[in-house]
Parts: structure tokens; sequence; C-alpha cells
């Protein structure tokens, strides 16, 4: 894919990637509250990134499940920054 560059990380190198510091360039949180008597819905969160002329990079879909009436969920979004090497970008 072009996201990844086909480097796959694993083990050591995984855990080593995701412990390096990093700044957010990007950040929103946000609550999906179920309507009451609704019933229950199936919901997902559907990620989409395009690049500047608007073409699809990439689409992820995560299933949240099903809400009942009165439940809800919280969501983070969040895109971090990291220079290859382990230094703040």
């Amino acid at each position: 894919c072009p996201q990844c560059k086909h480097h796959l990380k694993f083990g050591a190198a995984l855990v080593a990637a995701q412990a390096r510091p990093g700044v957010s360039a990007f950040k929103v949180e946000g609550t999906l509250q179920h309507t009451a008597g609704a019933g229950e819905w199936e919901y997902s969160v559907v990620l989409t990134m395009r690049n500047e002329r608007g073409e699809e990079l990439s689409r992820q879909v995560v299933g949240v499940g099903a809400l009942r009436p009165s439940e809800s969920r919280t969501f983070t979004l969040s895109v971090d920054v990291v220079k290859p090497g382990g230094g703040r970008s």
C-alpha cells in the first residue's frame, strides 16, 4: 500500500515505533448518543483518507456494535506526527 511503503514492523521494532514521542497534528473527540425509544441500531466508524486531488487513498471501517436506547460511545480521532528515526516533528 502507498501509506506503509511496504515496511512491516513487528516484535521489538513495532514496540519501539509505538513508543516514539510525537505530536498530535489533529485531534477531535465526540460522543454518539443513541436516541431513546429507537430500538437497537448498528453503528460503524468510517475513516476515508484522500489526497490533495480528492482521490481516495484508504478507507477503514471499524464496527462500533449495536447501541441500545440511551447508550452512548465516545470516539477520539487523532493524527500523530513522528519523524522517521524517532525524533519529534
